[in-house]
């Protein structure tokens, strides 16, 4: 199974590992298990931390790049096909970032791991954490 983690996700795992659930820290532990980040990840993370809500050690440009070496996460990028298909997701969140994520696993056949209710409530496989 591949995962792609919820950008809030991906920040705890860097350095909140406690706020994770045991299952999810068993899953971003083992080395074997492929675990993405989205693209739209990146954003957020660089929007959040230019308005002052996501305070970081360094920038994000170095950052993100950085952490995704060192934690063994794999980058993905976002596509027009994952854009598209947000529109035919039901209004279950009104985050566009979420959305954006939803969609990328429902094209791309992913677990996400989240914990963000609104999105456990889209037909996609979520973990929760």
């Amino acid at each position: 199974m591949t995962y792609l983690l919820d950008t809030h996700v991906w920040l705890w795992m860097l350095t909140e590992p406690g706020r994770m659930a045991d299952e999810v820290r068993e899953i971003v532990s083992a080395a074997a298990t492929p675990l993405l980040l989205s693209a739209a990840s990146s954003w957020e993370i660089a929007i959040k931390y230019g308005l002052g809500r996501l305070p970081l050690p360094e920038p994000p440009a170095t950052y993100v790049p950085s952490r995704l070496r060192s934690s063994g996460v794999r980058p993905v990028g976002v596509e027009h096909s994952h854009c598209l298909e947000v529109a035919n997701l039901p209004p279950l969140h009104r985050d566009p970032f979420d959305r954006l994520l939803v969609a990328h696993a429902r094209l791309e056949r992913l677990t996400i791991i989240t914990a963000d209710e609104a999105i456990r409530q889209y037909d996609v496989p979520t973990v929760a954490a």
